[in-house]
Parts: structure tokens; sequence; C-alpha cells
């Protein structure tokens, strides 16, 4: 099903705006991407701030990486993007960027296993941590095959963070929702201790995925979940 490119654009540059304003990227870091239909996809160009995006400078490709329109050149992670649509029909939008928080979990070799905030374990269960690839290289999305069929949200290793939703928006918001877990967890180790909800409590926040539409196991497969038992 074809997507309106206009909306696909707006979208696009108001989660960039967002991404460049809450810190999320500095200088030309990050991209984020958006499926047109199955064979062409938005995303948005190398070597440009994302808080400063215009309509103009986003540019489509193929499924194959080849520039379809636009005057810019490519962001060096595309084929990243293409990889993850073509393995995963269902997202429609990509958005990878550097937030502080959970790249400190990513650079510290930290996955964020825990079983601690409710509304993280509905939206996202666990992230975990893809080992360190090559940017701009098949590499990078060599690290991610693994875990893509199975997560929304992705730790990567010295790198950064990935997010794939069914929207723009909601891509946005799973790395909103990222950072914001690995903030809380940060601060409260600093506290003194992390506490989990035990096994009981875990699985009844799972079961309520169906009522929000997320898929039972999403987030919940290779990985270890930590949590306080039963």
């Amino acid at each position: 099903m074809k997507q309106n490119i206009t909306s696909l654009i707006k979208d696009i540059l108001e989660a960039c705006k967002r991404t460049y304003d809450r810190g999320y990227v500095a200088s030309n870091d990050g991209n984020i991407s958006a499926r047109i239909d199955s064979k062409s996809v938005l995303i948005t160009p190398t070597g440009m701030s994302k808080g400063f995006l215009k309509a103009s400078d986003l540019i489509i490709v193929d499924m194959d990486g080849k520039l379809i329109k636009g005057s810019k050149k490519p962001s060096s992670e595309t084929f990243m993007h293409l990889q993850i649509y073509k393995s995963r029909p269902d997202v429609n939008s990509v958005c990878h960027s550097h937030p502080p928080y959970a790249t400190g979990f990513a650079v510290a070799g930290i996955p964020l296993n825990k079983m601690v905030l409710p509304e993280v374990i509905i939206a996202l269960g666990t992230v975990p941590l893809v080992k360190y690839g090559t940017t701009g290289t098949d590499e990078l999305y060599g690290s991610i095959a693994e875990y893509i069929k199975d997560f929304d949200a992705f730790l990567l290793a010295n790198h950064g963070a990935l997010t794939v939703g069914n929207s723009v928006i909601n891509a946005y918001h799973k790395m909103e929702t990222l950072e914001h877990a690995a903030k809380i967890q940060f601060i409260a180790k600093q506290l003194g201790q992390v506490k989990t909800l035990n096994k009981k409590q875990t699985d009844q926040l799972i079961n309520l995925r169906q009522k929000f539409g997320v898929r039972l196991d999403l987030g919940l497969k290779k990985t270890k979940l930590s949590n306080g038992g039963k």
C-alpha cells in the first residue's frame, strides 16, 4: 500500500526536529526513513543537520539504494534501512540516532534487559545490545540481522540506538521511550539500585500487549530477562 508522500515528509521533518531539539543527535548525526511502497523509501540525506532539514532536502531511493528523486546524497546508512524493510514487512519507518543515555549503555556494553518500567515492558520488552558494525558498511546491518525479526529497539555497540515502527511517529516515540528508560535506569543505579518487577508482574504487563496491539513476544526472544523472580 502506497503511503502519502506529503504526510511522510511532514512526519519525518517533525521527527528530525524533535530528535535534534532533544539532543539525541549532534551536528549531522542520525537518519530517519519511511517506506513509501514496496519499491521506494523516503530518507534523510547525508551531511545535513536533522534540526534544519527542509522538505526539498529529503530524497527517495529504490530498494537497492539507487536515487529516484532528490538532489542530495543518500545517507551512508541507507543500506541498513533498506535491509530492515526487506526483513520486516510490518515496519514502515526506521529511526537511528545517538541519544546520550541509551548510547552510554551501548558504549558500556550493557543491554536494557531489566524488567523495570511498565510502559517500556509493554511497548518494547527488552532492548538487546547489537555487536559493533562499521557505520556505512554492510557489516552494520549484519549485526542487526540476528535481532531484527524479534525486536523494535536496539542498542548499537559503540554507536547509538535504532528503533523501528509502523509509522514515522511510532518509530520516533520508541526512541523517546528507549532513551527515557535508559536515563531512569542510570539515575536509579546512581541512587543505589535498580529494583525490578517480579515474573508475575512482568507477565501481567506482557499480557496487556494484545490490548494495545503489540506482539506478545516482542522484545523477549534471544535475550536473558532480568527480574526479581516469582
